[in-house]
């Protein structure tokens, strides 16, 4: 199993336990130097904060671990393609590489609605493999919202 699918089963367990929270099911896990430094599903509803999207949980805990708001050369593994707040963050952030499962074409802002990450005006870009357990990533959220129709 290569270092992607392993991150990314990491991020899925996440999910699922944000969706046994009564939280929307997105996981996100960030990667330094081979080593996970930070983790969580989203907590929206649990922080009654409508900024705390998994990817902006994990941004912000790696940052006070490493004592350092940059966070240059890390990887920030998601099962759902990152929102335009959430991609902002890991541009303003520097993070280098973004791995995430499925699309979100209703307000992904890597490819799906808006392409923040590779804007050429911004000042930084982050480099992005998109896909990876996307059928998993998918089957998660497809779940949790069957269940609450």
């Amino acid at each position: 199993m290569d270092a992607d699918t392993a991150f990314q089963q990491q991020a899925l367990a996440e999910a699922r336990a944000a969706a046994a929270a009564g939280e929307v099911p997105i996981g996100a896990v960030l990667v330094h130097e081979g080593q996970v430094i930070a983790r969580s599903g989203n907590r929206t509803i649990r922080d009654c904060d409508p900024t705390a999207h998994a990817e902006m949980v994990v941004l912000r805990e790696a940052a006070r671990l490493l004592g350092n708001y940059r966070l240059a050369d890390t990887t920030l593994y998601v099962t759902l393609e990152p929102c335009s707040m959430c991609a902002g963050a890991m541009i303003q952030a520097r993070v280098a590489r973004l791995v995430y499962g499925c699309d979100d074409p209703k307000g992904g802002a890597v490819r799906s609605c808006f392409e923040v990450l590779s804007n050429p005006k911004l000042n930084h870009q982050v480099a992005f493999t998109p896909g990876v357990l996307a059928e998993e990533c998918a089957a998660v959220l497809q779940s949790f919202f069957a269940t609450r129709r």
